[in-house]
């Protein structure tokens, strides 16, 4: 037996499985050069998608009259001995110092994107493509070109609703951004540059995104492809259905740099239904002035987590005005729906028609309440909230690290103010420096109780531990704000 199985048996076995195992791997490599790359990875397909839609996607052109301007910039003149020669002559014609009655207009020509949403020509784009524009140009994808009507605007969420005069247009399916998840297969088709139905894909980043320059739009963020041109092209989902409206980009050099953002379907289908049946679009309207409540204001206000939307002021003759809304109220929730963060309530208000009766849940002082009131209309400009604090004067006493005097009756007058409160005049303590508290800054409540003295705020915090934030009501040139800050050690 042992005889039999030598050892030039068992080095040949070995060898043989070696053989198979090596044969295995190469196979395996083989089935992987073979198989596309698209289905071994599971990435999809888009050309099936882009012939499908592609012809309800249109550019557009606009020209708009400017009025030249003339002139060298600045440290820069003719040279002295091209000025009597032809070559001055054409510099003096296009760079010239304009005479005092030029009236010398030149026609600007911006490029865009829109997409026709039903076969008898209703086009949807951004407003900030047409903005302007004595002629609008759409040109679609079978090179036939409109002069395009505009419907009408919404400079607020951007959308502008185009007529062309033809029927029998392709269209685009739209969709519901609602069902849009992070991390899925998203694709544009525009005319970024220039070049016409460029197609580019990427991912949704985030939902709900509120950007300084609107805050009644929940935006959907994406990593697709966008560029100045992109404007008003429509995003697909993998099922062919219009989800968002390319519109804005973050960059720091004028290009793409991963950060696109598109207005949600169901915003541009509201907008352009309101256009068309009154011409114009309104929003719902609080009258409350919100901040975001942070994790040091929620430890503050007694909450396990950051939520909700802080009010911070209630607008004079405003819908909130003599309603159970009080400052210092955290808003959860809106007519049934969670109010996750303090941007994600103006565009729920924003959809609510005026003259609806809504149900906001609340917390005050630690617990839960129900509060409603009729919401109005969004007014037509933003009011101004209030006034600067008058000159300082010496401070009175110290508080938290903070130097601090009582307002005097005429400067609440100025201010415009309902009760008084204590002006910081110098942030002395690195608590306070660290929570963003600034001289001029008007301290009217502490931990949600109105103060008006010195001696108010000492009674609120003796006791309290260091470190235990307490949250301070201020009021600011631009407006109303909460901060919290820790007790300083005494």
């Amino acid at each position: 037996m042992i005889h039999f199985f030598g050892k030039h048996t068992f080095q040949m076995l070995k060898e043989h499985r070696i053989r198979n195992i090596f044969l295995g791997y190469l196979v395996a490599q083989l089935i992987l050069v073979a198989v596309p790359a698209h289905a071994r990875y599971s990435l999809p397909d888009f050309t099936e998608l882009v012939e499908e839609t592609a012809g309800a996607v249109v550019n557009i052109s606009t020209s708009k009259p400017v009025k030249a301007q003339g002139g060298l910039p600045p440290g820069m003149e003719i040279p002295e001995q091209y000025r009597d020669t032809p070559f001055g002559d054409f510099f003096n014609r296009f760079f010239g110092e304009p005479e005092e009655n030029d009236d010398r207009y030149f026609n600007s020509r911006s490029l865009g994107s829109g997409f026709i949403i039903s076969d008898d020509g209703y086009v949807i784009t951004n407003y900030h493509v047409i903005k302007g524009a004595d002629e609008i140009i759409v040109k679609l994808s079978d090179r036939r070109q409109f002069v395009a009507e505009l419907v009408g605007s919404d400079p607020r969420s951007d959308i502008a609703l185009l007529k062309l005069d033809a029927t029998g247009l392709p269209a685009v399916k739209l969709g519901s951004s609602e069902s849009v998840k992070v991390g899925q297969w998203v694709l544009a088709i525009g005319s970024p540059f220039g070049f016409d139905a460029s197609v580019t894909a990427g991912i949704v980043s985030a939902k709900g995104r509120s950007l300084p320059s609107e805050n009644y739009v929940p935006f959907i963020q994406t990593d697709v492809a966008i560029n100045p041109g992109n404007s008003g092209s429509p995003l697909f989902d993998l099922d062919g259905h219009v989800v968002g409206i390319n519109s804005q980009i973050y960059t720091r050099s004028g290009g793409f740099m991963g950060l696109s953002f598109a207005i949600p379907i169901e915003v541009a289908v509201d907008v352009v239904n309101q256009i068309k049946e009154h011409g114009h679009v309104s929003r719902g309207w609080l009258g409350v002035y919100i901040q975001e409540v942070t994790m040091e204001l929620a430890e503050s206000f007694g909450m396990d987590k950051p939520a909700g939307a802080l009010v911070a002021k209630v607008l004079p003759n405003s819908p909130a005005e003599g309603t159970d809304i009080e400052v210092g109220d955290i808003i959860l929730d809106f007519n049934g729906k969670d109010v996750k963060n303090s941007a994600a309530l103006p565009p729920m208000v924003g959809q609510t028609k005026a003259g609806e009766t809504v149900r906001l849940r609340v917390m005050r002082d630690g617990k839960n309440r129900v509060v409603k009131l009729k919401v109005g209309k969004l007014p037509d400009k933003d009011k101004i909230l209030m006034s600067g604090p008058n000159e300082l004067e010496e401070p009175e006493d110290t508080v938290l690290g903070l130097s601090l005097r009582a307002l005097t009756e005429d400067e609440i007058k100025a201010m415009k103010l309902e009760a008084g409160g204590l002006v910081v005049l110098d942030v002395q303590g690195d608590s306070a420096r660290s929570a963003g508290i600034r001289n001029g800054d008007v301290i009217q409540m502490v931990n949600g109780k109105p103060v008006s003295t010195v001696s108010d705020i000492k009674k609120l915090v003796e006791g309290l531990p260091p470190g235990k934030f307490v949250s301070l009501f201020l009021q600011r040139p631009h407006g109303p704000e909460f901060l919290a800050m820790r007790v300083p050690e005494q």
